[in-house]
């Protein structure tokens, strides 16, 4: 049948015509009854939120972002998955991208409702109510990261390596190549180090009239190995024991492989049957008991030909709530010189409000009355995770903030298989609350590393535009992976805007004219 003919028979049956609009004004005042619902209880869950986060909002231009939070939150209290579908048959919006404007979408959804139930008329919210969200996130994004109106709508951060203090033409180079921001890693090197990567960072901008800033990173209570007694060449297979000790026993049997830590309060807190991960979660183990001279662990993970242990590797404890100083005396005493020379402040290892609170005293105390700086919170734990709203308005309440997705740490403690949906969750939250995120970790690892990506790096790059800021990590490709991430981020500005696609023309099937021509001038 063609479609003529589909149009002349729906007009021979008016009948039918009235019933499906009977049937669609039907639809329509049952889901308008649910959503005035779920809006009125979003209101009223929402007010009780931000009555409890007021006292730590000082800053007026977050209040919207913690009032859009707190709707967000009470918002995806509702099972809305049913509700989509049937909103979508009406040629509604799914409300699957309402994070950054809650209260906006509903009463949009509402007003259309009403429209198509044939009730009397409500308002619709003005256009500035869903625009204003995604302008105050630029904003952020532009204050935190710099503005560069020439580049890909996602700013990239790359940290340095410790040569840029010997070597301005290779900041410069990373500069050129498409980097708007740089990060120094304050658990390598010194003031006298990072005094020079900051004089060559601004001076390699300078002379390409860009501004730069520049994040220094604080190592935070990182737990890792500090040295490995074992016998040479061993490797670790699954079925193998090994402990965790603060210090060295004063007595070792042949065969023994022993683990000291550098954090040995962490041993206390050990229970039987904790998981305990070393190297990036290249092996995985289980308390099996608790001795005198530290934990006995059983390795339940690593490979057929088994796994080296090496000094300064990570350690990570999912199933237990570390108690550990947010800020090591490292960190306190590095303060005093990132308080005076960074553009950011990057907190590492923060779980609680509290750990914000900390740093944010350490850092007014140390500016004598001058603003603090933006601070990059990076969320490596699950209970970071967890407490990551209040973590966003204890620190957006007072400072300019952004939120580090710190995916190795992240998916190590909470579990490979559920980084995908965790690392989904910050997105929608930060945008929620109009706080700029970075993605970060292994971005583009393996072209940093050896001049040339996956086909897995390159979609996971790819991903990472949806976020305001991407960083990649040194390496001795660092500014062809630069350049590379540049040109993908612009390509897929084209197609993305967070979690909305932009229907640009799909220019691979698009027939160029002159070929349309010539092909119309062979049928004459």
């Amino acid at each position: 049948m063609t479609l003529n003919a589909i149009q002349r028979s729906s007009l021979k049956r008016p009948a039918a015509g009235r019933t499906r609009e009977a049937d669609r004004k039907v639809s329509a005042k049952r889901l308008l009854s649910r959503i005035v619902r779920i809006r009125a209880a979003v209101i009223r869950e929402s007010q009780a939120i931000v009555e409890d986060w007021t006292p730590n909002v000082a800053r007026p231009s977050f209040l919207p972002g913690a009032i859009n939070l707190a709707q967000y939150l009470a918002f995806r209290r509702h099972d809305l998955s049913g509700l989509q579908h049937q909103l979508s048959a009406l040629g509604l919006t799914s409300l699957g991208r309402s994070e950054g404007r809650v209260m906006a979408t509903l009463d949009a959804v509402c007003a259309r409702l009403t429209e198509i139930a044939g009730e009397p008329a409500v308002s619709h919210p003005v256009p500035l109510a869903f625009r204003n969200g995604k302008r105050i996130l630029r904003r952020e994004q532009a204050r935190i990261f710099g503005s560069d109106p020439h580049g890909p709508g996602t700013r990239i951060m790359v940290t340095l390596p410790t040569r840029a203090s010997e070597d301005r033409a290779l900041v410069a180079d990373i500069i050129r190549a498409g980097a708007d921001c740089l990060r120094i890693n304050c658990a390598h090197g010194g003031p006298e180090t990072w005094a020079a990567m900051i004089e060559n960072s601004r001076a390699a901008a300078a002379e390409q009239g860009r501004t730069c800033p520049i994040l220094m990173d604080i190592a935070g209570p990182k737990c890792r190995i500090a040295e490995v007694c074992a016998p040479k060449k061993t490797r670790l297979h699954r079925g193998d024991l090994l402990m965790l000790a603060g210090r060295m026993p004063a007595q070792l049997k042949a065969g023994d492989i022993v683990i000291r830590v550098t954090f040995p309060a962490v041993l206390d807190q050990l229970e039987v049957g904790a998981r305990v991960f070393i190297d990036d979660g290249r092996i995985g183990a289980r308390v099996e008991r608790i001795e005198p001279d530290g934990a006995m662990l059983r390795v339940e993970q690593a490979r057929g030909k088994g796994e080296k242990l090496r000094r300064k590797k990570g350690l990570n404890f999912p199933d237990t709530a570390l108690d550990l100083p947010p800020l090591t005396e490292k960190d306190i005493h590095d303060l005093d010189f990132v308080a005076e020379n960074a553009d950011l402040v990057g907190f590492s290892f923060v779980q609680r409000p509290s750990d914000i609170t900390l740093i944010q005293r350490e850092l007014a105390a140390r500016r004598g009355g001058r603003p603090v700086q933006p601070l990059v919170i990076k969320i490596e734990t699950a209970l970071a995770v967890r407490n990551l709203p209040e973590l966003i308005v204890h620190g957006a309440g007072q400072q300019p903030l952004a939120v580090m997705i710190a995916r190795g740490d992240l998916a190590v403690e909470s579990g490979f298989e559920n980084i995908g949906e965790v690392q989904e969750h910050i997105l929608w939250l930060c945008e929620a609350a109009h706080v700029p995120v970075i993605w970060a970790t292994q971005v583009l690892a393996g072209m940093v590393e050896q001049g040339a990506p996956s086909r897995a790096e390159v979609t996971d790059a790819a991903m990472a535009q949806r976020a305001e800021c991407v960083m990649l990590n040194k390496g001795p490709f660092i500014v062809e992976a630069v350049r590379f991430l540049d040109n993908v981020l612009r390509r897929m500005d084209r197609h993305q805007s967070k979690k909305s696609a932009r229907l640009m023309p799909l220019e691979l099937w698009i027939e160029p004219q002159d070929a349309r021509q010539a092909r119309e001038a062979e049928r004459r």
